[in-house]
């Protein structure tokens, strides 16, 4: 008990911990709705694909092409002084491509002249005839020509494939590739000007944090009233059941005093009565055991003439002072002072809402007003007066692009037709290359003379024939279409793509004079005059606003009008200013305090419970009567004499009669008495540190209840004042985020001219020089394949005349006998 007071005690005195907030629910992550998702410009990428090893080797190619760097001084000159520019400087920029022309032209002049030159010496059966001779060594030479037009036949009907796919896919890429310039344009616009619509909506979106403050509103009171009792009832119930021991301590003492005082009085008045009655009863015991006629009751005579009366209670300490101290307590209602102060103590959630109601109502008031503040940033936002320049560039850009891009798209029709009728046309000439190896072949190993005349032989020879003829008629429009794509898609490429990828265009637009006046994109635009493309585009790509990009009056800080303390001052002051009293709670009235330093100093605990206990170990009679009874009632057994033994059972039976009505009486007394001794010694020791102890806790605890939930208080609010304002701070940089990376973003303009790049280079360039490149490879590849068609032609056809060497043995499958001369 006393290592439990001191417990408590400390536990009192002691400085109260700075508790933690309560860590944060998920609940309390806001949800705002997605304000602009309906106006976005999507980014692109590039999409892997099998061809792009073909990608890869077209854009080496080219690279071995155009070697040059970006010619800066040529497009200077083109753009500010057409007239000024100069045959040498192109001449020099596209050497590569002069030479390829200069191949392509003698490719179309070269190849349809030797077409004609071939059907020429045909008509006069100078060529593509008949073998006029068999050898030894023609199996062996036509085992060659059928392997090379064979690869060659291969390369060409890969190279077809590769320029129908590459030719379709530039077909579905440039639609809506095409398409998506005018769509990006206007996404931008309507980006724009849906920029105030868009600040108003984020801006009502303060709704969410309001509603949600207003609900934390409705019951902090109760919380805080909550909290205050869970922190500090383990103390107040703690005195409180310490009040109440002490109280039972009071009255229990009481009543053991009282009964001790009489009991004693019992005892001593009937130790009084007893004496004369066992004294009277001794002399007659005595004087008949000290009868002669007695028989054998000498032996019990020493017990009997030690019959006499044991303890006196007449000796103990008297308790009259200390229940004369003790009279009429206790003068206060100790259970009803204890029930009051539960009472009191319970109703601090009640008082805690009854107080702190005015409070809450006036931060009700203030979230209206803060709507308010937070509307200034919609009404304080800079951008529509600053951004039409940018709104008529952009619309200019699209009315002017429209013709353009319908002209683009006319002549990709003409493209992809032609394209698809010249690689049908290869198509074709491989499968007569086919059919007219797969017939000659056959007709081969079905002649028996090589002079004879063989119908599937000479049916070969003839589609071996049509895909020369074929080729030498289509080739020029062949070379004209590689050269005319290549042309275009190698400029694209190299002066477009390849600097697009390495920002030299940006350098360029950048440096000053390299654009006339009109064509000033940061004028035109409206930038900041100490920016330029390069460094707008970067900016914008890593998410600044347009406000940051563009040339206002003055400069527009977002931060400085998302800072948390400019919303929530007055807020945060009120929560911090407001104070009450919730812990005036009264344990122990000064009656009832009077009461227990009374008792404390009665001197209960003064009194000599040892002097009792020592008392009470001495029998009320010294020798025991029910003892000495059996004695006398076995002596009458034994006697002769009828007069003696009438008299011993009649001396027995008086010892019965004593001990049954009187003794046993007081030996109850003596029991009862015990009782108390034993509670009032247990209790004296520790009476005046009980006492001591409970007023001291008591007078603690009603001293550090209103501090401790003073503390408690501010503890309470400061935690809700700190969640509060992270729902600010959640919503002012939900507000930051929003309009630098989407409502009011200058990110889409990035993404635009990205997405150019990959539609432009990716999507339509990429197909398209693999296009060329493909149909060229069929091209060039068409040479030795009519070479080789030729030449095989003959080996087809029956030999003309039969001449075999002199010396040599016939070679021919068909075992014709050995001939020495032959003489035509």
């Amino acid at each position: 008990m006393q290592a439990a007071g001191l417990l408590l005690t400390w536990v009192l005195l002691r400085p109260a911990s700075t508790q933690q907030c309560h860590p944060s629910s998920p609940g309390s992550i806001l949800r705002f709705t997605d304000t602009h998702a309906e106006i976005r410009v999507p980014a692109l990428h590039r999409v892997p694909s099998s061809l792009d090893p073909l990608y890869s080797l077209v854009r080496h190619y080219l690279d071995l092409i155009q070697q040059n760097p970006l010619p800066t001084e040529l497009l200077r000159a083109a753009l500010n002084d057409p007239s000024s520019v100069q045959t040498s400087q192109v001449v020099q920029y596209e050497l590569g491509y002069i030479i390829c022309a200069a191949v392509s032209l003698l490719f179309t002049v070269t190849v349809p002249v030797a077409g004609l030159c071939f059907c020429y010496c045909r008509s006069q059966q100078r060529c593509g005839g008949r073998l006029r001779a068999h050898r030894r060594s023609l199996g062996c030479r036509r085992r060659c020509l059928l392997i090379c037009l064979s690869i060659t036949s291969l390369i060409i009907l890969t190279s077809a494939i590769c320029a129908l796919v590459t030719n379709q896919r530039v077909k579905e890429q440039m639609e809506p590739g095409l398409g998506a310039v005018p769509d990006t344009l206007r996404t931008l616009r309507q980006h724009i000007a849906n920029v105030p619509q868009g600040v108003q909506m984020v801006v009502d979106q303060f709704e969410v944090p309001r509603q949600q403050i207003i609900s934390d509103l409705a019951g902090v009171s109760r919380s805080v009233g909550l909290s205050i009792h869970a922190q500090l009832k383990a103390m107040t119930y703690a005195a409180l059941a310490d009040l109440k021991d002490r109280a039972g301590d009071l009255q229990t003492s009481l009543h053991h005093l009282q009964i001790l005082d009489k009991t004693v009085r019992v005892l001593t008045a009937a130790r009084a009565e007893l004496e004369p009655v066992l004294r009277e009863q001794r002399q007659r015991v005595v004087a008949l055991l000290d009868d002669p006629r007695c028989t054998s009751c000498a032996s019990i005579l020493g017990r009997a003439q030690s019959l006499e009366l044991g303890a006196d209670y007449s000796k103990v300490p008297s308790v009259e002072k200390v229940l004369k101290t003790l009279a009429g307590l206790p003068r206060s209602d100790f259970a009803e002072m204890i029930r009051q102060g539960n009472g009191t103590f319970n109703s601090i959630p009640e008082l805690a809402v009854e107080r702190m109601a005015q409070v809450i109502q006036e931060l009700r008031e203030e979230m209206t007003k803060m709507s308010e503040k937070v509307q200034s940033i919609a009404d304080g936002f800079p951008l529509p007066d600053y951004t039409w320049h940018v709104s008529e560039a952009l619309l200019k850009a699209e009315n002017r692009s429209q013709p353009f891009l319908r002209e683009v798209e006319r002549f990709e029709w003409y493209r992809w037709i032609m394209g698809m009728a010249l690689c049908s046309i290869i198509l074709l000439i491989t499968a007569c290359n086919v059919v007219g190896m797969a017939l000659g072949t056959y007709g081969l190993s079905k002649r028996e003379d090589p002079s004879d005349y063989e119908c599937r032989g000479e049916a070969g020879a003839k589609f071996l024939m049509v895909g020369v003829g074929l080729g030498f008629l289509f080739s020029w429009l062949l070379i004209l279409l590689v050269f005319a794509t290549f042309l275009v898609g190698g400029n694209i490429q190299t002066l477009v793509c390849r600097n697009w990828v390495n920002q030299e265009i940006y350098k360029f637009i950048d440096t000053p004079g390299n654009l006339p006046p009109s064509m000033n994109l940061t004028h035109q635009l409206n930038l900041r005059r100490d920016s330029n493309l390069s460094t707008t585009y970067r900016e914008c790509k890593s998410g600044a606003g347009l406000w940051e990009v563009l040339q206002l009056e003055k400069s527009y800080n977002l931060d400085e009008h998302l800072k948390t303390p400019k919303y929530t001052a007055n807020f945060q002051k009120r929560l911090g200013d407001f104070t009450t009293h919730l812990g005036d709670v009264r344990l122990l009235r000064s009656e009832g305090r009077q009461d227990l330093e009374t008792f404390a100093r009665s001197g209960v605990d003064e009194v000599d419970y040892g002097r009792f206990q020592e008392e009470m170990k001495i029998p009320v009679v010294q020798t025991s009567l029910p003892g000495l009874a059996r004695s006398l009632e076995g002596l009458q057994k034994m006697q002769r004499n009828g007069t003696v033994a009438g008299r011993l059972a009649t001396e027995a039976q008086a010892l019965w009669q004593m001990q049954n009505s009187t003794v046993q009486t007081q030996e109850a007394l003596v029991v009862k008495l015990g009782e108390s001794i034993r509670f009032l010694s247990q209790l004296a020791p520790h009476l005046q540190e009980r006492v001591k102890t409970t007023l001291a806790t008591t007078a603690a605890v009603e001293a550090q209840l209103p501090l401790q939930a003073q503390q408690i208080l501010r503890q309470e609010i400061g935690c809700f004042t700190r969640k509060e304002l992270r729902y600010f701070a959640q919503y002012l940089h939900w507000v930051g985020h929003t309009l630098r990376e989407d409502v009011a973003s200058c990110q889409p303009l990035a993404t635009a001219l990205d997405n150019g790049r990959v539609i432009l280079c990716d999507r339509i360039a990429d197909p398209w020089n693999a296009f060329w490149f493909s149909l060229g490879c069929c091209t060039f590849f068409l040479i030795p394949n009519i070479i080789f068609a030729i030449r095989l032609t003959k080996h087809f056809r029956p030999i003309r005349n039969r001449l075999i060497s002199t010396g040599s043995e016939e070679t021919c499958p068909f075992h014709i006998p050995r001939v020495t001369a032959l003489k035509l």
